[in-house]
């Protein structure tokens, strides 16, 4: 899967664009709209808004301090057994603080996610600032053809590129997720 960018400044050009790549057999886990303007979004019924967890950067920031995380912990292991300490006092003080650095650090790179947009979406600041709409099309290979025609017709769609989408797995999921959420009383 790919994800394919557009940007716009009408939103019920959207919610027709998102109608139409529904009825031709996209799912509604594929397709989302990031704006700065999410109530105006959420007033149109077949417009789906990028949920707040997404538009931030959190889970990519985490790996990211997870990483730095790990660095450091084994820098405060290599350095106590290079200095020695350890035959003293042993590795279990060491042990300890290395987890504990290593947790922390990874704990302050989600944190400084929550602050940040999403590094996909970074690209698109200025557009969301001046109060257009990105529409995101998760595509699978067979349906690109069928995407380029119905983005097409529209005038008023810019293509803005394409980026990584989420894996297969994940939006099959949500699909089966919004299913049974619509099979429920």
């Amino acid at each position: 899967m790919k994800r394919v960018f557009y940007i716009s400044d009408d939103l019920d050009e959207l919610e027709l664009v998102e109608h139409e790549l529904e009825l031709s057999g996209f799912s509604a886990p594929q397709i989302h709209v990031l704006s700065n303007k999410d109530a105006e979004v959420s007033s149109h019924k077949h417009l789906h808004p990028v949920q707040s967890v997404m538009r931030n950067d959190v889970v990519h920031s985490t790996e990211i301090g997870a990483v730095i995380g790990v660095i450091a912990a084994a820098g405060i292991l290599i350095a106590a057994y290079a200095s020695g300490v350890t035959d003293a006092v042993g590795w279990a003080p060491f042990i300890l603080l290395a987890i504990a650095i290593l947790g922390f650090i990874t704990w302050e790179g989600g944190l400084f996610g929550f602050q940040e947009l999403h590094y996909q979406f970074r690209r698109f600041k200025n557009v969301l600032k001046s109060g257009q709409h990105v529409l995101m099309v998760d595509v699978e290979p067979e349906q690109e053809l069928q995407l380029a025609s119905i983005t097409l017709a529209h005038d008023k769609l810019k293509p803005a590129g394409t980026g990584k989408s989420p894996p297969h797995w994940l939006v099959v999921m949500q699909e089966k997720w919004q299913r049974m959420m619509k099979t429920l009383p």
